[in-house]
């Protein structure tokens, strides 16, 4: 891994990256409470064929404190860092949160290809769990409320050590960044979430992966690709939120054939 460098986003927010490899530009974006070391695993792999760059979102990692977590702001980030690297048109996979904002940034700036993994874009679901969370994260339950809400998430496939990885690797989440990210669901300020979402899908028109490792509901491939026709939705039931953990070897397998495609 090379030596981590810093950039400005726009508002003055400073990130932290760092790129090794050489090929077509490839951005991994982790999701909410991890950062860059979450795809330390994989970087080796990929970087055989490709100039892969890792990023800590603002409020993760070493990145710094911001004002906003909006998704535009979280697009911002990897924008910054696009620029400094010099990747033109990067293929981005994204994580969880990461999956929502490597969309967000699809539909606002060039890309070759795009990699969800395991980020359902219909968020009613997800807004329900936070509102009624929402007392515990606010109050001096937030760390523990949040490693529950974790746990709940990684299924059965995945090891006892995997667990363990993660939850060193979240460390103590911050509050004030859990709940910017989460802001809309919990205020009615701003625009309608789904307006919103199928606004940003119905502007991506490159190479679409959508990876689940559960079932995503019925109709969402088909709600999927009514707005982004590129989309293809997979799902590996039963391997839970953290897919590219319970099978590395089948998940750097599947994203490198994607790319290549």
């Amino acid at each position: 891994m090379s030596e981590a460098k810093t950039v400005r986003a726009a508002d003055g927010t400073e990130i932290h990256y760092e790129t090794t490899g050489d090929g077509p530009p490839l951005v991994l974006v982790h999701g909410i409470t991890e950062n860059r070391r979450a795809w330390d695993e994989f970087v080796p792999r990929f970087a055989e064929q490709y100039t892969v760059t890792t990023l800590d979102l603002r409020g993760h990692g070493e990145s710094s404190l911001a004002e906003t977590y909006d998704i535009d702001a979280l697009a911002g980030d990897v924008r910054a860092v696009v620029d400094a690297v010099g990747s033109g048109e990067p293929s981005l996979v994204g994580h969880s949160l990461g999956g929502l904002v490597a969309s967000a940034y699809a539909a606002a700036y060039p890309v070759r290809t795009i990699v969800n993994v395991d980020q359902s874009l219909q968020l009613a679901a997800l807004g329900a769990v936070v509102r009624e969370l929402e007392p515990a994260l606010r109050g001096d339950g937030f760390q523990e409320t949040m490693n529950a809400l974790m746990e709940s998430l990684a299924g059965d496939r995945l090891s006892a050590a995997r667990k363990a990885k993660l939850r060193e690797l979240r460390g103590p989440a911050r509050a004030a960044v859990v709940l910017g990210v989460w802001d809309p669901f919990l205020s009615n300020a701003g625009p309608d979430l789904t307006d919103l979402i199928e606004g940003l899908l119905g502007r991506i028109q490159v190479p679409y992966l959508a990876l689940h490792g559960s079932d995503p509901g019925p109709g969402y491939a088909d709600w999927l690709r009514g707005l982004t026709p590129t989309a293809t939705v997979e799902t590996w039931d039963g391997f839970g939120h953290w897919l590219h953990l319970v099978d590395p070897d089948r998940f750097a397998e599947r994203i490198l054939r994607f790319l290549a495609s």
